[in-house]
């Protein structure tokens, strides 16, 4: 379903956001078609415009509730199947009741019932629907018994184990305080407005956007332990149960009206194949990366650019930050193939795709922190051919850094985030003008690193001559010779003069032979000069300069071309940088660089570390997406780092890949470097190593990850940004 902050927010947001986005995916974004399916929750339709989940609220009055009961297929064979392994039943009991983090049955709210002309149940809540957590829907069917929050964005409130899920693992989890301060913001009692009482809606809906499969033959007690030890769905409801906890004074909004920004997107992703008969169950690297695309119609050729937009607004005295991105993108992907046979799939295997979220309300915290629950739209590629391809994707929990805003006229100068998000490719069935679901093509995890980084216009890229940066990047090279794979990760410093980019790197590349060997080899160094130039972009106002840059090797590219090395963006003062690498030397990947500093290294402070790193092993794959770990600077020579991980293994040999399991491992003292100067920093421990720099503001941390554990080598890029 769209992202909704709430029935009283939801129009208002949908109208909001995207507001000044330019001609870029941000427009797109806003306008997507609210396209359910009508009636009930289907089997098997696909449709872009939605996210995963599928809403009944046809015939349902403002103040009404539709009650759609799904159970595992291992409580009954009856009842209509839906994409999950659920069947839809009709229960054989319904009660409505307040609860408290005891979850203890309650009073009974003022409510109506009735039977629509499908057999559901419709509940009319005579007072106005809830927003909190402490109105239960309870549904019976046979000896199964379920809970879900009545307080659903949607008003189709589906009880099944996802939602009964939610019911245990929030309410019980917080204390008698905590539950009442819960309250005490829904009922406004601080006098303000209190934005987070609409968290509860937002995750009450977006738990049934989740593409999670339960197996055919469990009941609900194996259906909760599937999703208790899916990591990715676990981490969020818990994720957002802590969110919902904020009170009023943490609902800010950003200084600006509204925020354009250029985006930067890597997408690292393991997963297995089903695509094709002979490769079947092979499991399966890709990367993803942010695109121009360009739009032609019988108007003539408009360009999309990687956007993301912030909007403020005040709706009902509440003070509001929305938000909307939509990151076109090329996949590349190499299946690795039992007894090591190797197949590269390049972007040309696709249409170009998209990452779009739902816009929606997030909660802007002391000006640095900007979180939310955000729920992405499926995409379909392929309309019209043999092979039409629908793409899913999970919520994910934002929790995103933003930069001290210059003034009150605008937006911090970049949002910065990692994030992880699974998702399906599910082959599809023309059916007149719907589109059906058949078997699932792909499954696929997904660890993301997004840098958006605030317009400007009539940016002029000689702002930044004259000035020296320290850089990393990270990128992927698959190929059908030798070596099949190679990940390389590199640190260094850059000197910009008249668009000429002298640098000196160092690089460490890991790689897997044609035989399943991996081999590092830490002594790479790059010192050729390299091209930087504008990139203007074509808007509808006309072509216009707007902080987009090209990266090329000699030659500066065009503006319409496509560079060497890859497209980036910079900051309005020209403090951060970075670029998409787009089938570059180095790669496929993602190049951060920031402005030197005389400024001394953080010596103290909590920071939030989010990133990605890629494990080799001789027969196995690994990728690790850590998940708001907690990186702490103990003194000028000591740091602490509390790693939280979210990690999928492949092995070759048995042909599987496992679901994102959630790893909470133990601190690790690391002895921090931090007066090599110009910024630059390091933090180790054993074979571990964390090695880049910071940024003048103290409060951003890029590092290059190595590490070797075992027989297995492990390379990434994380970032640890200051928390408040």
């Amino acid at each position: 379903m769209r992202f909704s902050l709430g029935l009283l927010l939801s129009s208002t947001l949908l109208l909001t956001a995207g507001c000044g986005g330019g001609d870029d995916a941000i427009e797109g974004a806003a306008s997507q078609p609210n396209d359910f399916a009508g009636n009930k929750n289907p089997v098997d339709d696909f449709s872009s415009g939605s996210t995963g989940d599928s809403t009944n609220t046809g015939g349902l009055a403002s103040n009404e509730v539709r009650v759609t009961m799904e159970v595992p297929g291992g409580v009954t064979s009856e009842g209509e199947p839906t994409r999950r392994n659920l069947r839809i039943v009709q229960p054989d009991r319904v009660s409505v009741y307040y609860t408290n983090q005891a979850l203890s049955v309650l009073d009974e709210p003022a409510i109506s019932t009735r039977t629509d002309s499908e057999g559901f149940t419709i509940i009319e809540f005579t007072n106005g629907l809830p927003l909190g957590p402490d109105v239960i829907i309870d549904a019976s069917y046979g000896n199964t018994r379920m809970r879900a929050l009545a307080a659903d964005a949607d008003r189709d409130v589906k009880v099944n184990p996802f939602s009964e899920y939610l019911v245990r693992n929030t309410l019980s989890s917080y204390t008698a305080g905590e539950f009442q301060t819960i309250m005490d913001c829904v009922a406004d009692e601080g006098g303000e407005l209190c934005l987070n009482k609409y968290v509860w809606s937002t995750l009450a809906d977006q738990v049934h956007d989740f593409e999670i499969d339960i197996p055919a033959n469990v009941g609900l007690g194996g259906a909760l332990d599937v999703l208790e030890n899916r990591g990715d769905f676990a981490r969020y409801v818990s994720a957002m149960a802590d969110y919902a906890v904020l009170d009023e004074s943490s609902s800010g909004k950003i200084s600006a009206s509204s925020a354009d920004y250029n985006s930067v997107f890597l997408g690292i992703e393991l997963g297995q194949t089903f695509l094709e008969p002979s490769l079947s169950r092979s499991g399966q690297w890709g990367v993803r990366t942010a695109q121009e695309e360009v739009l032609t119609d019988e108007n003539g050729t408009g360009y999309v650019y990687p956007a993301l937009t912030l909007t403020s607004f005040d709706a009902f005295n509440i003070r509001v930050t929305s938000l909307a991105n939509d990151i076109p993108y090329d996949r590349e992907a190499l299946i690795h193939q039992d007894g090591n046979n190797f197949f590269v799939r390049g972007s040309d295997r696709w249409d170009r795709n998209t990452h779009s979220s739902s816009p929606g309300a997030a909660t802007l915290l002391e000006d640095t922190r900007l979180l939310a629950g955000r729920a992405l739209y499926q995409s379909i590629t392929g309309r019209g051919s043999s092979k039409i391809i629908g793409w899913t994707r999970n919520p994910y929990y934002l929790d995103a850094f933003t930069s001290a805003p210059v003034d009150e006229t605008t937006g911090p100068d970049r949002v910065i985030s990692g994030y992880f998000s699974a998702g399906k490719a599910i082959e599809l069935e023309a059916d007149g003008d719907s589109l059906l679901r058949l078997g699932t093509l792909e499954d696929q995890y997904l660890s993301v690193l997004e840098i958006n980084l605030l317009r400007k216009e009539d940016f002029d890229a000689d702002t930044l001559n004259g000035r020296e940066y320290n850089m990393l990047y990270l990128g992927t090279r698959f190929s059908d010779e030798t070596p099949p794979m190679a990940i390389e990760a590199g640190v260094g410093q850059w000197q910009i003069n008249g668009g000429t980019v002298s640098q000196s790197q160092s690089y460490t590349t890991v790689q897997r032979g044609n035989s399943g060997t991996v081999t590092t080899d830490s002594t790479g160094t790059r010192t050729e000069s390299w091209a930087l130039s504008n990139r203007t972009a074509r808007l509808s106002k006309g072509d216009v300069d707007i902080g987009r840059l090209n990266l090329d090797i000699t030659t500066a590219s065009g503006d319409f071309q496509q560079p060497d090395i890859g497209i980036g963006a910079s900051t309005p003062d020209g403090s951060l940088m970075a670029f998409n690498l787009d089938d570059s030397p180095l790669g496929d990947g993602i190049l951060i660089a920031a402005e030197q500093t005389a400024n001394t290294a953080p010596a103290t402070g909590q920071f939030r570390l989010q990133g990605v790193a890629l494990a080799l092993a001789p027969d196995t794959n690994r990728l690790r997406h850590f998940d708001n770990a907690l990186l702490t600077i103990d003194s000028p020579s000591a740091a602490t780092l509390s790693p939280v991980a979210l990690t999928s293994t492949h092995s070759v040999d048995n042909e599987t890949v496992t679901k994102p399991a959630l790893e909470n491992l133990p601190d690790i003292a690391l002895t921090y470097n931090s007066q090599a100067g110009d910024g630059q920093v390091q933090f180790s421990a054993g074979n571990l190593v964390l090695e880049g720099f910071h940024t003048a503001s103290q409060d951003q941390f890029y590092l290059r990850m190595r590490t070797t554990e075992g027989n297995e080598e492990q390379i990434g890029l994380v970032m640890a940004t200051r928390l408040p």
